[in-house]
């Protein structure tokens, strides 16, 4: 059996984070401001640790190797890289209008995948509010005009958001999000980023943020695409616990499951498993394997033929390949 790992962050200090991860999700982390917390990832800029086990204090990136291909499922075979990035953001004031490239363009362009991505609201403080796509068509010369003129908010589609929502962020949507919101971000291994408009703020040297107007021209989808802020899936409710399917692509697959006593979750060779907590705390069993959990905490359980229980009161996101 292999057997599951906590996973420590990797942690990112941009200048519009807060201090909720700090204070509400158990991050230890001397960052003034936690912008965000990578809490799967095998990216260059920023790669989780082992935090229990044999393998305790190797990067996530020296894990995999020694896990080899077998431990991270058949489907991660088709990928060149290790396939998805996980994160908690917190959102203390706006982040900029920004969109990712598909692979195709990013592959050629960036040497790295594109970033199709989905969002959990897990807090929104009253009014909260964020950018998903555009709300009327218009043509590149527009968008390159309305970026210039900084007019572009106006032929963006504003969502007010609340605890729950879910949204699905293909690769060529343009998006913000809004300030006063915490999410679980699910995405895939990548971290290109085309910043269209940062709202006039200055960078920590003083100058403003580069923009990267030309490329987010040619890879942003100028066509209303916005999809509703709800999980894909019915609620199915099992003997202590419900389970709900929140997105589904080629990418990746995620479910939230709410637990009152013990949830039961399969695991076959096909994927390895995520669990982020986002709420509660509780165990995590498998075999003769316990670990003990408490919100804002990372599991990676291998992928392998097999089950394993989460115990205790709590809320987890599930993510599989």
């Amino acid at each position: 059996m292999l057997k599951p790992v906590k996973l420590k962050p990797a942690f990112q200090d941009y200048l519009w984070g807060g201090t909720k991860l700090r204070d509400e999700y158990n991050k230890d982390c001397d960052f003034d401001k936690i912008a965000e917390s990578w809490e799967l990832s095998n990216h260059k800029n920023g790669q989780s640790i082992v935090d229990s086990g044999e393998f305790k204090g190797l990067k996530f990136g020296e894990y995999v190797e020694k896990l080899g291909a077998k431990g991270l499922g058949t489907n991660c075979d088709s990928f060149e890289f290790f396939p998805i990035l996980i994160k908690f953001i917190d959102a203390k004031g706006s982040l900029s209008i920004q969109v990712h490239p598909d692979d195709e363009y990013a592959l050629s362009v960036e040497k790295e995948y594109g970033k199709t991505e989905m969002w959990y609201v897990l807090e929104a403080e009253e009014g909260a509010s964020l950018y998903y796509g555009v709300n009327k068509e218009i043509s590149k010369e527009e968008f390159a005009d309305r970026i210039k003129n900084d007019t572009i908010l106006e032929v963006l589609n504003k969502v007010e958001v609340k605890k729950g929502d879910v949204f699905f962020i293909e690769s060529g949507t343009i998006h913000a999000i809004g300030a006063g919101l915490v999410i679980c971000e699910i995405q895939q291994n990548s971290n290109t980023t085309y910043r269209v408009y940062d709202f006039g703020r200055l960078g920590a040297d003083g100058k403003p943020r580069e923009l990267h107007v030309d490329k987010a021209i040619d890879v942003t989808n100028l066509t209303p695409n916005a999809k509703s802020a709800e999980p894909m899936g019915e609620l199915e409710k099992f003997d202590g616990y419900t389970r709900v399917l929140l997105s589904e692509c080629k990418y990746f697959t995620t479910l939230k499951y709410e637990v009152e006593t013990k949830a039961e979750v399969e695991i076959d060779e096909k994927s390895f498993n995520s669990v982020i907590i986002t709420e509660g705390n509780g165990k995590l069993v498998m075999g003769d394997t316990e670990l003990e959990f408490i919100k804002g905490d990372s599991i990676f359980i291998p992928a392998q033929n097999g089950k394993y229980s989460v115990e205790g009161k709590c809320e987890f996101i599930l993510s599989r390949v």
